[in-house]
């Protein structure tokens, strides 16, 4: 019982030895600058790039008054360049990455129809053709690359120290996604998978979020409105929250188990105490085999 009493105490110290730091999230606000690195464009002159950066700014604020580190991309109305993006992520040592634009659909039918929330994870094979299609505009923006194909991706995630990271970004895009509808009541379009290049060029977990249709004539508007924008910025507050206790705790707590293990291996090997061995014949034998 003392052993297990001292075993439990260590588990206890590694997990408390250092103090947890604050959670470091990185938003980025899609798009920026001038036609066509705008994004897509609403009714009444909306433009994606201005609301993805007022939202990321309302959830900037949501997240620091829970003790979140935010780090934004950008600030204001600026081209940014993809590569830049991640590296910025990547720099600031982020937990998680959150990408935040606006979809819309060409067609005049389908912009009267189409409306809802859509999160994306990386993956080298889109969920469909659509997926295919909004990865192809998002990634058409300033310094465009080939290092922004599907085989560029497929390579990425071949990567070994990457594997865990990709793996919690479906978990990510999964909270994301249900706290977008249930909290700031959006329909749902479901979690998806696409090749976007801003997510392969971040060594965290991340997770791209189209927080509604701008070609929408109703869901454009309400867009627009600062009510609804934080709305989206609590949900997506709440989604950090959630992650960072479900994922992110608990990987913690994992890893300091892992420092006390090899002890707790070595105390059950230990051989018990008892009588010496009595003498056998063998003995003389072996010794008499020795080299000399």
């Amino acid at each position: 019982m003392r052993r297990l009493a001292a075993l439990l105490f260590c588990l206890s110290a590694a997990a408390t030895a250092e103090p947890r730091r604050a959670l470091v999230v990185v938003l980025d606000p899609g798009h920026g600058g001038a036609y066509p690195y705008d994004g897509a464009h609403g009714r009444g002159g909306l433009v994606e790039k201005d609301v993805a950066l007022a939202v990321a700014l309302r959830t900037k604020e949501a997240m620091e008054e829970a003790g979140v580190t935010v780090v934004l991309t950008r600030e204001a109305d600026a081209d940014l360049s993809l590569p830049r993006r991640a590296q910025i992520a990547n720099e600031a040592g982020a937990d998680l990455f959150l990408s935040i634009h606006c979809n819309s659909m060409p067609k005049l039918k389908d912009r009267l129809l189409t409306r809802g929330v859509e999160t994306y994870f990386l993956s080298p094979d889109p969920t469909d053709s659509d997926a295919k299609l909004l990865a192809e505009i998002e990634n058409g923006g300033p310094e465009a690359s080939p290092a922004k194909s599907p085989d560029a991706v497929s390579g990425i995630l071949a990567d070994l120290a990457l594997g865990q990271a990709r793996n919690d970004s479906a978990r990510l895009a999964e909270i994301v996604q249900r706290r977008m509808v249930r909290e700031a009541r959006i329909s749902g379009r479901g979690v998806r998978q696409a090749p976007f290049a801003v997510l392969a060029g971040t060594r965290m977990p991340s997770a791209l979020v189209e927080i509604g249709f701008i070609s929408h004539p109703v869901e454009g508007r309400l867009l627009a409105k600062e009510r609804h924008q934080k709305a989206i910025a609590r949900a997506l507050a709440a989604a950090a929250r959630e992650y960072a206790d479900e994922v992110l705790a608990k990987r913690l707590v994992a890893a300091s188990t892992r420092v006390v293990l090899p002890e707790m291996v070595l105390v059950a090997r230990k051989p018990a105490p008892g009588p010496a061995p009595a003498a056998s014949s063998v003995a003389p034998v072996a010794a008499a085999a020795a080299p000399r």
